[in-house]
């Protein structure tokens, strides 16, 4: 059994298109598990949602950014922190630009209900036994720090306890990883749209699980950026230029 690990695919389309053709090339999957942050900061999120209820056997978690838009709830900065430094004005404005566009987009494509319904987390059992948990950020968390492979051991322990699972799959980082800390497996797919760092191919990742064992990896897809930014300044998007930034990785 092949299950295809996608997270953080924030409305690009053509990100996605690359990562689901590649791993057609590859043979395909019998499972996908989408680990959240699906339609926002992106130029087409209603296409995006099209093409991810069309795959075959796929479950999906919500990400914070899929929270923010079908709740109205916002991240950082505040009313309350723009009043203390006005210089966070502009970013404010952007983010309610970014996340009101998107849920107008997706409430009139019909779809806010059925983001809105999205699980915080799912569980799984692989055919060798290995107890799955999917989320976004953290066991029974969307959002805040997320968990990243530099943290240390201890820390990382503390931000996945009460988890008893044996492997437990999270995005929100935006980093890919694959790491044991004190017998339990943490995999990052990392992002399809948006990576962080120098390298802003498209991110996902494939677990190949049979009756002993399983085994992930890693893959990055090449996607035409520009074409990206070319789209979003086009439609005078009102998050082009955060994420015009990510594009050229400059986040």
């Amino acid at each position: 059994m092949r299950i295809a690990l996608l997270a953080d695919i924030h409305g690009n389309d053509l990100a996605l298109e690359a990562v689901l053709n590649d791993i057609s090339r590859k043979g395909g999957a019998d499972k996908y598990w989408i680990l959240g942050d699906l339609v926002a900061i992106g130029q087409a999120p209603v296409k995006v949602l099209e093409m991810l209820h069309s795959l075959p056997h796929a479950q999906f978690v919500r990400g914070n950014t899929d929270r923010y838009t079908f709740s109205g709830a916002r991240p950082s900065p505040t009313l309350d922190d723009v009043r203390a430094d006005l210089d966070l004005l502009g970013q404010l404005v952007e983010v309610e630009g970014d996340f009101s566009w998107t849920q107008g987009a997706i409430t009139a494509a019909g779809w806010l209900d059925w983001l809105a319904d999205l699980p915080l987390e799912f569980h799984e059992t692989l055919p060798d036994g290995t107890k799955v948990l999917c989320v976004h950020a953290a066991p029974h968390n969307d959002d805040g720090p997320g968990i990243k492979q530099h943290m240390s051991a201890r820390a990382i322990k503390k931000s996945i306890a009460g988890s008893k699972e044996d492997l437990i799959c999270i995005g929100h980082t935006h980093r890919p990883f694959s790491i044991q800390v004190y017998g339990q497996h943490i995999v990052n797919p990392g992002s399809v749209s948006n990576p962080v760092g120098k390298d802003v191919r498209a991110c996902y990742a494939l677990i190949t699980a049979g009756p002993s064992d399983y085994d992930v990896e890693h893959f990055r897809v090449d996607y035409d950026q520009q074409a990206v930014i070319e789209i979003l300044k086009r439609m005078k998007h009102p998050g082009y230029e955060f994420i015009a930034k990510h594009m050229l990785g400059e986040m």
